[in-house]
């Protein structure tokens, strides 16, 4: 989130790591947006942050070609600003996933295209899968995604970007405890699988999500049963770009 307040801090830490994937995380709701404020207006709400009333802003975009441009503009000014950091981009991804809006969408495989753009990050999750885990996980939020995803899945393949086979993430966000991501590991599907996390000391900041287990997020990542897990699982570990690598090698992916 290059708008956010610790972007500097983070893009000095990732200097310092050359072997950490990273990515713009495209960020069009709940956070700050990079452009001045008179340019955007039409995207934030009365304390001037990105708005956050998903339905009514997404319903806005459909019907607005104004607001529609100065998505364009702020998304063109977060590439940008990822570009001036000098970091590799290793994928692009969308905050809240509003990149599935086709509004959002076009201006992003547009603006993208001259970034340098080459990886995606679309969120579809296969249910079999999570629901095998913990029977009582909610699919509302999944049913909601998921053909919006499966479309924009179809067109950026068709663009010629490297997408995820599956992305799981989306039914446990904020709630994936070192049990859920140490059976997820071991029954991941073949092909290229992306899991998503939101790790974090607390979730005492601004932006951070009602609900959101930040520190047991990180504590799954460091969990013995889930590091062994993923030793064990048959997959190769990577991001984005090393995918991108074996394709253009014609060798199968697997992360």
């Amino acid at each position: 989130m290059v708008g956010a307040p610790a972007a500097a801090d983070a893009v000095e830490r990732a200097r310092r790591l050359p072997n950490l994937r990273v990515g713009l995380h495209v960020t069009l709701v709940d956070g700050d947006p990079v452009m001045e404020h008179g340019h955007v207006r039409g995207l934030l709400d009365r304390g001037g942050r990105l708005r956050n009333d998903l339905a009514r802003y997404g319903a806005e975009l459909t019907v607005s070609a104004a607001k529609r441009r100065q998505v364009a503009k702020e998304i063109e000014a977060q590439f940008a600003a990822y570009q001036a950091t000098g970091l590799p981009l290793d994928h692009v991804n969308g905050h809240r996933h509003f990149h599935l809006h086709p509004s959002v969408a076009s201006a992003l495989f547009s603006v993208g295209r001259h970034y340098g753009m080459r990886a995606l990050r679309v969120p579809v999750e296969p249910w079999q899968v999570v629901s095998g885990i913990d029977p009582q996980t909610r699919r509302f939020i999944a049913r909601v995604a998921a053909p919006w995803a499966i479309w924009m899945r179809s067109r950026a393949r068709l663009a010629g970007l490297i997408t995820p086979d599956a992305v799981f993430g989306l039914a446990w966000s904020g709630a994936m405890t070192a049990a859920r991501l140490a059976a997820l590991i071991r029954r991941l599907p073949a092909g290229f699988v992306e899991i998503y996390l939101h790790p974090g000391e607390h979730g005492d900041f601004l932006g951070a999500a009602p609900g959101y287990c930040y520190a047991e997020e990180f504590a799954a990542l460091c969990d013995k049963e889930c590091v062994d897990a993923v030793r064990h699982c048959g997959h190769r570990l990577g991001g984005y770009s090393d995918v991108h690598n074996l394709a253009a090698t014609g060798k199968t992916k697997s992360h």
